[in-house]
């Protein structure tokens, strides 16, 4: 088997506006696994508030290269074994991970779906993301679109705003990413209007010095996403989240995903399948696991004006899986 990389730079068709910063670009590694003419591919996308240095991933597969090439080819969750032994970070062992899933899957000639026994018949809609602006522009992209679902992203609390996006009567999830303080959190959960949202991601600072106020029992759908890395997180999130939001790169890729949604509805979690800003790489390997998932969040490609790959797509938030074998990917 052999492995390769590559760092590409995709240019946002406008500015990516969160709490965090403002984005115009992303930078992504994109891994490669070879095998008797068959390609997997994985992707990690460099986001600054995860510290993730993609120049320290390049290192860490010169050192690892060799292991990895050659290992014969096993059963995904086999592979993934190795890639637990080598300590990874959960950026980078997801992109191999996921990477491989493709490859076994052109290999063996079956689909992801096909290899997990998992259905298509429940597909969710994703959200497309309206980022942070006035509320007059942000409702003005939301009366425009053409898209059904809609994350609305904020980077402070205004209960005026608050109130024209629930008049709108449209599908509205609000994300703060972690903008929100404890008060505001109360006012939010207590108020029966806020039910007609369709979730509240992350709505304080990540710790459950923050999230420890909130309450999974009020008119607030809250949600986790940096609370919620990976399943280590998920019982103590129980009192305080009513539903999680699923990245592939945070928790380490499809493998361990896949263990987290089972442990996630045991516990009687709402789950969302979301992204990073990632091209149609890392949005076909997350949407293999969009039918076992209540929500989703998958327009990461849909924000990138050079994506340079091919699979499973989304269309005015349809999630249209590939039907290719592995998960469906090929680059242009």
């Amino acid at each position: 088997m052999k492995l390769s990389w590559q760092i590409v730079k995709f240019q946002l068709k406008e500015t990516f506006a969160i709490a965090y910063g403002n984005y115009t670009f992303r930078k992504a590694l994109l891994v490669t696994l070879e095998k008797n003419g068959e390609k997997g591919f994985g992707e990690c996308t460099s986001i600054d508030y995860y510290q993730i240095n993609l120049a320290d991933f390049q290192t860490i597969l010169e050192k690892i290269k060799a292991k990895i090439e050659s290992q014969k080819i096993v059963y995904p969750t086999d592979f993934y074994t190795l890639l637990l032994s080598l300590n990874l970070p959960s950026f980078l062992r997801s992109a191999l991970d996921c990477a491989y899933w493709d490859l076994f899957g052109k290999l063996e000639k079956k689909s992801f779906l096909e290899l997990n026994s998992i259905s298509n018949n429940q597909l969710p809609e994703s959200s497309i993301t309206i980022s942070v602006d006035t509320i007059e522009n942000q409702i003005q992209k939301i009366e425009q679109s053409s898209w059904n679902k809609f994350k609305v992203k904020c980077n402070h609390f205004d209960e005026n705003d608050i109130v024209k996006l629930i008049q709108l009567n449209k599908d509205i999830a609000l994300d703060s990413n972690g903008s929100f303080n404890a008060e505001q959190c109360l006012w939010l959960e207590n108020n029966e209007l806020i039910s007609r949202f369709t979730y509240l991601e992350q709505p304080m600072k990540k710790g459950f010095e923050n999230y420890s106020v909130l309450h999974a029992n009020g008119f607030a759908n809250w949600m986790a996403d940096e609370d919620c890395q990976d399943v280590t997180d998920l019982k103590g999130l129980v009192p305080h989240y009513t539903s999680i939001n699923i990245k592939l790169v945070k928790c380490g890729g499809l493998t361990p995903a896949l263990g987290m949604i089972s442990f996630a509805r045991e516990l009687g979690f709402k789950i969302m399948m979301g992204c990073m800003t990632e091209s149609s790489i890392g949005i076909s390997a997350g949407a293999v696991l969009a039918p076992l998932c209540d929500y989703a969040d998958l327009d990461g490609a849909n924000l990138i004006a050079n994506d340079m790959a091919t699979g499973s797509k989304i269309e005015n938030g349809k999630i249209i899986l590939s039907e290719s074998y592995g998960l469906g990917i090929n680059l242009n």
